[in-house]
């Protein structure tokens, strides 16, 4: 080997060492720089980056949380956690719960059991109330309930935004995405501004938009990386469609960040139920950003007769208890 080989092989050593340094100092989280991803829209408010108070809120790596919306015909929602307890022999892991717009967030609702993740799911309304500042005196408040609550929260703000059933919906707002993506960044300027940083903001737009338009595409909705912690859907099987029918479109919007079931259930036909949560742990492990799946889990569904109760039938029930008891679901 020659002297000036030795020379160029030790620069190329040291020019793949400052590359192997550089990978692994990323940004990440709410207010991480970097581009946004190259086909979702973009999000909201310049915001802090998250406190080390918001680390729990992100399992651990390969680990899924398994959580509900729990509300059950007939019970508290303490005899509703206990019920699941003794059927799963587990508890959910995140607690999901619903506001109106103009509901004090977190007033009202039950306390999560101890170790359990709060996920608010807060109703929007029409951009035009958030984008004009009446609003801003109000959203400053829920955001220093949010704050107060001293914990991490995991916060689903208007949902579902590429539908038309909702009047925070692009379908209800002049067909105007953009409209979503600034008042999105207006509250999360107005939390920053407050230091909710213990708040983790979910992005989570339905498995597939309504109408099924240009203008409606999904990625039109998307705020930018900077202003979203986690990736979202909400989608339900009726006996027809897969996981991968229902997930996959969102999934892969083109962003790392982490990935949620946000919404989910099966209607609970025959033996198709339990095949689909089958379906749905084997989709789990093939797409590894997912970090959480929330079953809907509820008998009370407004303007629906249907039960989306995992012990509708035994064979569901059993099921799901499987799959809550497997090692990918102990996050």
């Amino acid at each position: 080997m020659t002297g000036r080989t030795r020379r160029c092989r030790a620069m190329l050593a040291a020019l793949l060492t400052t590359v192997v340094v550089l990978s692994g100092c990323g940004t990440g989280g709410s207010g991480g720089g970097g581009a946004d991803p190259p086909s979702p829209a973009r999000r909201s408010s310049a915001s802090a980056r998250p406190s080390p108070s918001a680390t729990p809120s992100r399992p651990a790596p390969q680990r899924v949380m398994f959580g509900a919306y729990l509300d059950l015909s007939g019970h508290t929602h303490e005899q509703a956690e206990a019920l699941r307890r003794r059927q799963l022999g587990r508890s959910y892991r995140i607690d999901q719960e619903f506001f109106a717009w103009k509901d004090s967030l977190l007033v009202g609702s039950p306390a999560p059991d101890p170790g359990q993740l709060l996920m608010v799911s807060w109703r929007g309304t029409y951009y035009r109330q958030i984008l004009d500042g009446s609003q801003d005196t109000w959203i400053a408040e829920q955001a220093d309930r949010l704050k107060r609550y001293g914990k991490p929260v995991l916060l689903r703000w208007g949902w579902e935004m590429n539908g038309d059933w909702f009047v925070w919906g692009g379908a209800a707002n002049g067909k105007n995405p953009a409209g979503f993506v600034a008042a999105w960044r207006h509250l999360h300027a107005i939390f920053a501004k407050q230091g909710a940083t213990n708040v983790q903001w979910v992005w989570g737009p339905n498995r597939n938009s309504n109408p099924d338009a240009r203008w409606n595409d999904v990625r039109r909705y998307y705020p930018g990386d900077r202003y979203v912690d986690w990736i979202a859907v909400s989608g339900y099987s009726y006996g027809t469609k897969s996981p991968a029918q229902l997930f996959d479109r969102v999934y892969n919007l083109g962003t790392d960040k982490p990935f949620m079931l946000a919404e989910t259930g099966v209607r609970a036909d025959g033996k198709f139920a339990a095949h689909w949560v089958g379906q749905l742990r084997r989709w789990v492990a093939r797409h590894p950003r997912t970090r959480a799946v929330i079953w809907f889990d509820t008998d009370t569904s407004q303007s629906t007769a249907l039960s989306w109760r995992i012990d509708a039938t035994p064979q569901l029930l059993a099921a799901v208890k499987a799959m809550g008891a497997d090692p990918r679901f102990q996050g």
